[in-house]
């Protein structure tokens, strides 16, 4: 294998499994005939066609099967990773509860339906009574104060209601798969990266005192994943993107409305940046494709 080979092979990586495995060897052929002699590094508008080829493909791929299952186990995914975010500043103080939230993504993430429908009924049934105050399964001290990531209490500026909703919009999902019956898709790892960041208190962009502060990392990653279903609806003229972001969408404007009287323009702005990213992912799926005039 020759340099150049090596390196495309690595460019091919972008592309699914699948698609590799059926037509890489020959889109390796095809890219190694077209190129100069003695060439070992592709040409930069080789390379950045193959990423962009290959993550178009990629998305293409996840275009399959029921919309609105896919959808709906999309967004839930989305959900129990903002849930373990929340309780991720505090696995020290909960380490048992915080494990139990993870493996409760695991189990999204993997498929594991019924797995996951307990394991987010325990620890959603935990936070609820974290919120509440009350004691439930072991004694544990409120306020729940943090060791990293953030300096406010757990739930400090939650409620019991808020936390409960947020839990069962999982449950209800998860049990609307199971019903259906049948597997659902794999997740890809990369949510576990999500996590930190919407846990992290960030960079401040809201005015100090603010009772519902939103950090700007959790802003940031957010918008990138909303950015990315308005891009996969309008390549696969799908609407299982626009579900699962309008589900996430649903939770965060419950936190949002507990605070409705105190809200700043950083809410609104917050608010209106991923509605507006919502209303995209529902219209891309519907553009017109360009006509020859004669």
């Amino acid at each position: 294998m020759t340099t150049l080979e090596r390196r495309y092979r690595r460019l091919l990586l972008a592309y699914p499994r699948t698609y590799r495995a059926t037509h890489g060897d020959e889109l390796l052929d095809v890219l190694l005939e077209s190129a100069g002699p003695g060439q070992s590094v592709p040409a930069a508008r080789e390379a950045l066609g193959l990423i962009f080829g290959g993550a178009r493909a990629r998305i293409v791929h996840l275009a399959t099967g029921s919309t609105w299952a896919d959808g709906l186990h999309l967004g839930i995914t989305a959900v129990s990773a903002a849930n373990l975010a929340v309780l991720l500043p505090y696995a020290t103080t909960l380490p048992w509860w915080t494990l139990l939230s993870a493996l409760a993504l695991l189990a999204v993430l993997r498929g594991r339906l019924w797995a996951a429908l307990a394991l987010t009924a325990l620890t959603g049934v935990k936070a609820v009574a974290i919120a509440g105050g009350w004691r439930l399964f072991d004694l544990t001290l409120v306020p729940v104060l943090p060791t990293f990531l953030t300096g406010d209490a757990l739930f400090g500026a939650s409620s019991p209601v808020v936390v409960a909703f947020a839990y069962a919009v999982v449950l209800l999902g998860l049990l609307a798969l199971t019903r259906r019956g049948g597997p659902v898709r794999l997740r890809s790892w990369w949510w576990w990266s999500a996590v930190p960041p919407l846990a992290w208190a960030g960079p401040a962009w809201m005015p100090d005192g603010t009772q519902y502060p939103i950090s700007l990392s959790r802003l940031a990653v957010e918008v990138v994943v909303f950015a990315l279903a308005v891009v996969a609806a309008y390549v696969t003229r799908d609407l299982r993107w626009t579900l699962a972001s309008g589900i996430y969408l649903l939770v965060a404007s419950a936190g949002l409305s507990l605070h409705a009287d105190s809200m700043t323009r950083q809410h609104i702005a917050y608010w209106g940046v991923l509605t507006l990213l919502v209303l995209g992912a529902a219209v891309a799926p519907f553009r017109q494709r360009g006509r020859c005039l004669d």
